[in-house]
């Protein structure tokens, strides 16, 4: 288990040090909120020691500056200055415990092995979502951090969303972070590739169909739109979406009920529906292809998802996940400084979906540090 132990008293700092590394813990040290943020943007700890009353930054600012990071480590106040009114705030504000100075041995090692445990809960539950909804957004750029605030005000609600953006950009990972973010994170999710299903086959699809409705039609099919009950239905590419299925659509959007293909009774569904497209529906509607009134129903709310062009400031921060993805459970792997520097000057047509791909590659191809001879050996620039 790896311990940061941040107080400008370097007594203090040695001496709790030597205390954790003869528990077998290791240990790193910080003489202020500066340097612990620093250290904590490059390392990964599971328990932080912070004393609250430091120069400069004092240790509420830096709990609260690890807490907007998303840092895991679970972090212990320790104070000689404490009262409850101090202890009850770093609680509120996100600290796992409270430990007046002086430190009592056997209240920190208590402390730490609890903390500990709370750190690994939190790693695995996350690790479990990740499998179940997909990925966390990731990165820091200004567009990611303002789609990130959309997606905290708007996702405990029912408002319906357009998502916009090019191929690869990462317009399903909006709607999955919509979905776990809201109160119908419990039901299912539901996606159906619009593009992807002939214009035959879609409406059945979609609301599902009697047996014998049609000659294929060998028993009662359930539609998207009823397998999603109680949770969202994401519907990709709704731009290539036929104009039949669209006004079907808006129906079920209008009245909450449906009618399977083959049938006149009528199913109340309760979906929440998410869209997405690549395409200018604006366009489309003055076009003839797409309904005007199923976009203004669709579109209360509109998430713009950048290119990777239009925020290469979290290409390095990609990269690494990326790395950490291929790699998991095997050797560490890294990139040098140059060749991120190289992959952050090329244009990026095919976006996230395509960085992705070029780390793995790199990874296969590169040697055991990714240089800029590999990049350029490797990818088209």
């Amino acid at each position: 288990m790896r311990v940061l132990i941040v107080d400008d008293e370097r007594s203090i700092r040695n001496s709790l040090k030597e205390i954790l590394c003869d528990e077998g813990y290791s240990v790193e040290t910080a003489e202020d909120g500066i340097v612990a943020l620093s250290i904590v943007e490059k390392e990964k700890f599971d328990v932080i020691f912070c004393d609250i009353k430091m120069p400069g930054m004092d240790g509420i600012e830096v709990l609260e500056k690890i807490n907007s990071m998303g840092i895991d480590a679970a972090v212990v106040m320790i104070s000689g200055h404490g009262d409850i009114d101090t202890a009850v705030e770093c609680i509120k504000k996100g600290a796992f415990d409270f430990i007046q100075k002086p430190l009592d041995l056997n209240r920190v090692l208590i402390t730490i092995k609890n903390a500990g445990e709370r750190t690994i809960l939190t790693t695995q539950n996350k690790a479990l979502k990740k499998k179940v909804y997909g990925a966390d957004m990731i990165g820091k750029s200004a567009p990611i951090q303002k789609i990130r605030d959309i997606i905290s005000k708007v996702a405990p609600t029912d408002a319906r969303v357009l998502i916009t953006g090019p191929n690869g950009s990462g317009k399903e990972l909006v709607a999955r972070n919509l979905h776990q973010q809201s109160l119908r994170s419990a039901n299912p999710f539901i996606e159906v590739n619009c593009a992807a299903i002939p214009s035959e086959l879609i409406e059945s699809e979609l609301f599902g169909h009697e047996k014998g409705s049609f000659t294929s039609a060998i028993k009662q099919h359930k539609g998207k739109f009823e397998q999603a009950e109680g949770g969202t239905l994401f519907l990709d590419e709704i731009g290539d979406m036929s104009l039949a299925a669209q006004a079907k659509v808006l129906r079920v959007l209008q009245e909450k009920k449906l009618s399977r293909v083959g049938s006149d009774k009528d199913i109340v569904v309760d979906v929440r529906v998410i869209a997405a497209t690549n395409k200018d529906l604006r366009k489309e509607i003055a076009e003839g292809r797409f309904r005007e009134d199923l976009y203004h129903r669709l579109s209360v709310i509109i998430v713009e998802v950048p290119s990777l062009d239009q925020r290469k400031e979290d290409i390095p921060i990609l990269v690494q996940h990326f790395i950490e993805k291929y790699t998991e459970g095997g050797r560490a792997r890294s990139f040098s400084k140059e060749a991120v520097e190289l992959l952050c000057n090329k244009t990026w047509p095919g976006n996230i979906r395509e960085l992705d791909n070029v780390v793995d590659r790199l990874l296969i191809l590169g040697d055991e540090v990714v240089t800029p001879k590999n990049v350029e050996d490797f990818v088209n620039l």
